[in-house]
């Protein structure tokens, strides 16, 4: 059973909790603004310093360069701390660094190597009034660093990207690679990643290993991180305190969600929400959800908590299931330093997929019905957008949630008594998609809550965005000379594999399949295809996507036309997840037998006038699809005009996808 606030605040003051309990997370970065993302247990005041020089061990004080100092507590121009309070010890903080009025508009360097360093004063008496740097953070610095470091490169030579990231998965973590990247080049801002882009299922809401959840539920209550009420539900789910102690509460919390009345031929019958097949442990609360995330990025919390032991009130039946779990789970969590550290040193950006807030979310106008109609599934989903909002999309870019804070910066002073409030704002919120100053221009699309939904067919997969975004899209694009698009999904997927897809969509079972794929809609399908062909959009695209659990590159030109972009597709997952290796084998070699390049079957896909050479994996003979954990590295040679796709195994071991001379079709 899970300690209770009283229990866990009588065993751990908070001046015995550690100051920074999760980051800090570099985040949008360019010449005019810098974004920290840091979690603490006290509402702290800060002081920023940013150097110029070369910072190391040994270094005199005097010779470093200091370029920027604040103090973020005092009034100023641009510069500003926005402070969100999530539990009695817990406060979310995103640092926006800007110039003031008395500074250059562009005041930070590109191409250079900055440090720099976060000091937290408490604002009131207490052991650490005197002041703490992040520099006292445990292994969050390389050897011969003083202070973490950034660079700003807005010119993309070099970018690591990745998605589907499952903390119990059996697998290494690749996101630890990013760390060996930034090892091999943090003194030479030449060799840098200008980013890493994730690109959905950074958390997986919807799957929870049970030893995670222990965790979870150990952080809430030592953090104080706030109860919640709910207007619908189980009777006894009424508030998070009643499902934290239900005899449901571990491994049986298919129980406990909703379910909603389906008409069918032979009567009604009773269905679940939530379609996943890992529902089990699905979080529920916002505080879950909170507590994931700082168990996600940060191992600072794992070092103050138990979970070899199980819960108390565990199920005798769970028992070889937690054991087994728990092995997964430790060594995710050891592995959270070096996650944290390359988090520290590399601007990061993200956006969503459907694990961050649950399975097929969003996939049918069906589902949306059933999900959006009732209060209990609607707080769910809300719960784990308000999770989504604080910890990944707010840093992509702030500017565009100033009136979401001014508006409910209150809600989250004692509690949540306005939430439902925030739920419904949020999910009318249009701004998820942004779009990044490089070059080549980078724009990260949200292929979740802008879906183009079908009016025939409540069962039919909703189209991933529909007309309105779509031609924002292509007004973003014109006339640009190159673009990088982030797509969650794969614009160009494995063709049998979408053809599964939509037979089961057919037999009126989409979601058994999670049939949502750009070509599953064909509103949607024929205007992005159209937007390719489109004179007056870029001639050269790179599409960088995951969520599928297996990486592939595709080279796509236009058939039939003198003029015509060309596009390089890379796809990469999972960060730490992979597909089931017999299945896909078989899939890939039935793939190339039904629709080699004269294959006739090619003709009834609406990817019919496209033309799609594969790149192998150097390391693979016969299969375009590699399996395997890891980060996705892409290279431009802009030189020779080259776009170099890697991938770097969850292991350490580097593999390139070379071109390859017969065509897909």
């Amino acid at each position: 059973m899970t300690l209770s606030k009283h229990q866990a605040s009588s065993q751990t003051s908070i001046d015995e909790l550690p100051s920074f309990i999760a980051g800090p997370v570099v985040r949008h970065c360019d010449v005019a603004q810098l974004n920290f993302w840091l979690v603490t247990t006290q509402a702290f005041n800060f002081t920023f310093n940013l150097y110029e020089s070369y910072k190391n061990k040994g270094l005199d004080e005097s010779e470093c360069s200091l370029l920027f100092a604040e103090d973020l507590s005092a009034p100023i121009s641009k510069s500003k701390v926005e402070q969100i309070k999530i539990g009695e010890s817990a406060y979310i903080n995103l640092i926006s660094i800007s110039a003031d009025e008395h500074l250059p508009e562009n005041i930070f360097p590109e191409n250079t190597i900055l440090y720099y360093d976060i000091i937290a004063t408490a604002s009131e008496q207490t052991d650490k009034a005197q002041g703490e740097s992040i520099t006292s953070l445990p292994q969050l610095l390389y050897s011969e660093q003083n202070l973490p470091s950034l660079t700003i490169k807005p010119s993309i030579e070099k970018l690591l990207h990745g998605s589907c990231r499952k903390p119990h998965y059996k697998s290494e973590d690749g996101l630890k690679q990013v760390d060996s990247v930034l090892k091999a080049a943090i003194d030479k801002s030449s060799e840098r990643p200008s980013m890493l882009v994730m690109s959905g299922d950074q958390v997986y809401v919807d799957d929870v290993a049970g030893p995670t959840l222990h965790a979870i539920h150990q952080v809430i209550a030592i953090l104080g991180l706030f109860d919640e009420h709910w207007s619908q539900g189980d009777s006894l789910l009424r508030e998070s305190e009643a499902l934290f102690q239900h005899p449901d509460c571990y491994y049986q919390r298919n129980k406990l969600l909703p379910s909603f009345k389906k008409n069918t031929l032979f009567g009604q019958k009773i269905k679940p929400i939530f379609t996943s097949t890992s529902v089990n442990n699905h979080l529920i609360s916002l505080s879950e959800v909170l507590a994931m995330y700082l168990l996600t990025w940060s191992p600072e919390l794992w070092q103050i908590i138990n979970i070899e032991t199980p819960p108390a009130d565990l199920s005798q039946q769970f028992q070889a299931k937690y054991s087994q779990e728990l092995k997964e789970i430790t060594l995710f969590h050891q592995g959270l330093f070096e996650v944290r550290r390359a988090m520290a040193h590399l601007p990061v950006y993200m956006i969503f997929d459907d694990h961050d807030i649950t399975d097929d979310w969003n996939l049918t106008r069906g589902w949306e019905e059933a999900a959006y109609g009732n209060s209990f599934s609607k707080t769910i989903i809300g719960n784990a957008l308000i999770g989504y909002w604080l910890c990944q999309g707010w840093g992509n870019a702030p500017n565009k949630f100033t009136q979401l804070l001014s508006q409910y910066s209150q809600t989250f002073k004692q509690g949540y008594p306005e939430k439902d409030e925030l739920i419904d704002t949020l999910f009318d919120f249009d701004q998820w998609n942004y779009n990044l100053n490089t070059v080549p221009k980078i724009l990260v699309l949200d292929t979740r809550t802008q879906r183009w939904r079908s009016e025939s067919n409540a069962n039919k997969p909703s189209g991933l965005m529909d007309w309105e975004t779509l031609t924002d899209f292509q007004q973003d694009i014109v006339n640009e000379p190159q673009v990088i698009v982030v797509s969650a999904a794969p614009i160009y997927g494995v063709k049998l594999i979408e053809t599964i897809q939509k037979i089961f969509t057919l037999c009126g079972k989409p979601l058994a399949v999670d049939a949502e794929n750009w070509m599953a809609h064909s509103g949607t399908a024929s205007v992005i295809l159209n937007i390719f062909r489109n004179p007056r959009t870029p001639p050269n695209f790179i599409i960088l996507s995951g969520d599928v659990h297996y990486s592939f590159v595709y080279e796509v030109t236009h058939r039939f036309r003198k003029s015509h972009a060309k596009i390089i597709q890379v796809t990469c997952s999972g960060i730490k997840n992979t597909f089931p290796e017999p299945l896909l084998t078989w899939l890939e070699q039935l793939n190339r037998v039904l629709y080699s390049t004269y294959s006739p079957l090619n003709w009834f896909t609406k990817r019919r006038r496209m033309k799609i050479r594969v790149r192998k994996p150097d390391s693979q003979q016969d299969t375009h699809l590699l399996n395997n954990s890891g980060i996705g590295l892409l290279r431009l040679n802009k030189k020779d005009d080259e776009v170099i796709t890697e991938f770097i195994t969850a292991q350490g071991k580097t593999i390139e996808f070379l071109q390859y001379e017969s065509d897909e079709n």
